[in-house]
């Protein structure tokens, strides 16, 4: 074959490629979604795949390397779940890699940044590094430990009454994260508008009556390099929910 019809081929298998991978925005497939039969009675349906689309970050913010979610930080913005979920339990494993890197997740998120802004609404579960309080002093005040330890709160207009309040927010009521280049764990369970959050098997931390409690999941990007692992959700079923409590669907 002559070697323009080489290149040829090439160029439209590796546009093939890209458009696979980063179709939809920037789609990537990692982690598994079930049902609450499935994890309980280990029936024979199968797991699902989880796809998560690009919203406003770069083509190579995310990428995965064989069983590890890579987020370089950079820029400021989210991924968002393909689908919206309701009542649900989300375990997701992640590992800072820089003293005080910060991030998060959004549960219930319409995935829609304000114009002019980076993160979307929803209720945010804080993923904050340890030194992020040393880092972070004002006027010579260090920020409680419980800030960056798995803290709660509705972002973007979406309320919450907070188990365990610091303001708005709801802080955790045991320090049980580890820092950077050390893995936690967070498993988040979302029904009728109540979070409760284990850090490290040991629940320390809940909000309630949020505003919104149907929505998108979002991992964030802000700023620094974090790794994910082992994502899992378990769909539970249905509660009451009125349409103002539901996010905008993303056609």
């Amino acid at each position: 074959m002559p070697n323009h019809k080489k290149s040829f081929m090439l160029l439209i298998v590796t546009f093939v490629a890209i458009s696979i991978v980063y179709g939809q925005g920037g789609m990537i497939s990692f982690g598994k979604s079930s049902s609450l039969d499935k994890a309980l009675f280990k029936t024979k349906e199968k797991e699902l795949p989880l796809k998560w689309i690009n919203v406003n970050t770069d083509p190579d913010t995310w990428h995965v390397e064989k069983d590890i979610l890579i987020c370089s930080g950079k820029p400021i913005g989210v991924m968002r779940s393909e689908k919206q979920y309701e009542n649900f339990i989300l375990h997701i494993e992640w590992m800072h890699m820089e003293a005080g890197g910060n991030s998060g997740t959004f549960v219930w998120s319409n995935a829609t940044p304000p114009e002019g802004g980076n993160l979307p609404n929803g209720v945010e579960v804080q993923m904050l590094e340890l030194e992020w309080v040393n880092l972070n002093k004002r006027d010579g005040v260090t920020p409680p430990i419980a800030y960056v330890h798995g803290e709660l709160f509705g972002v973007g207009g979406v309320t919450t009454v907070p188990d365990n309040p610091r303001g708005t927010r709801s802080k955790s009521i045991e320090n049980r994260c580890k820092g950077k280049g050390e893995w936690n764990t967070y498993d988040v369970v979302c029904v009728d508008g109540v979070v409760k959050l284990s850090v490290n098997e040991k629940f320390v931390n809940g909000v309630a009556w949020a505003s919104q409690k149907k929505g998108y999941i979002c991992l964030e990007s802000e700023g620094a390099p974090i790794h994910f692992r082992n994502i899992k959700i378990i769909e539970l079923p249905a509660g009451v929910i009125s349409p103002d409590q539901i996010a905008a669907e993303i056609k």
